[in-house]
This record gives structure tokens, C-alpha cells and sequence, in this order.
């Protein structure tokens, strides 16, 4: 179905920016996963920590949320709906933990908060402009 909307480059813009970050974040969790997984010696492990996992377990989820976060990016210049989702998905995780922080740092935590609705809403409502 073709829609006579003229895209928004402004909000293709926004949509290139998060696929770029998915890409950059997904690498840098897989490297971080796959260290982890090949020594999991050098991060401690205390007994009253959250979630019960090991670390090299903790390694394992990091490096294949990782691939899954890499290829999103790229999924998202392809204007693949499931890559949009994914970094909808992680803006919105990115958005709550900023908010947390919001008493801690308010001028960072405002900053990514807004870049996460500019994020989420160029993903949602203009996604496939980037593929135009």
C-alpha cells in the first residue's frame, strides 16, 4: 500500500541516528558478552546481588542480545518492522533507566530521555522513511 505522505527527513534522520546506535550498542555488548564468556574470571561475583546468575551466564545473554541488537540496527535501514521494534523496545528500557537516574544527574537524564521519545517516535511513525 503506498501512502502519497511526502517523508519526513527530519524523522529519517532521527530513525538513521537509532539504527546507528543499535549497531554501535550490539557490538559493544557482544564484545563485552564474548569476554566473558572466553575468561569469567575478571568480574566479581557477590552473594547478595540480584539476579542469581553466574557470569559467564551473565556473558552468555549479553553476547546474543548483542547480535540480536546489531542486526536490528541494520534491520532498521532495511525498514524491517521487527528492527524498528527492537529499537523501540531498547529506547524505552534506555528511557526508564534515565529516569531512575533522574535525581542523581537531571540535566544527562533529561538529555537521553528526550532523545529516547525523539527515537521512539522517528521509529514509529516514520520508520520506513529511511529506506525512501
Amino acid at each position: 500500500m503506498q501512502s502519497d505522505k511526502q517523508p519526513s527527513y527530519w524523522a529519517a534522520g532521527w530513525a538513521t541516528f537509532a539504527g546507528l546506535m543499535l549497531i554501535l550498542l550490539g557490538l559493544f555488548h557482544a564484545i563485552a558478552g564474548l569476554s566473558e564468556v572466553v575468561d569469567p574470571d575478571p568480574y566479581a561475583v557477590t552473594e547478595n546481588y540480584v539476579f542469581k546468575l553466574s557470569s559467564s551466564a551473565w556473558g552468555w545473554i549479553h553476547l546474543i542480545g548483542g547480535i540480536i541488537v546489531f542486526f536490528a540496527g541494520f534491520a532498521i535501514f532495511r525498514g524491517a518492522v521487527w528492527g524498528r521494534t527492537v529499537g523501540v523496545i531498547i529506547a524505552i528500557v534506555s528511557a526508564v533507566s534515565a529516569f531512575a537516574w533522574l535525581p542523581y544527574a537531571p540535566i544527562s537524564a533529561i538529555a537521553i530521555i528526550a532523545i529516547d521519545f525523539a527515537v521512539i517516535w522517528a521509529l514509529t511513525a516514520h520508520g520506513r522513511d529511511v529506506t525512501a
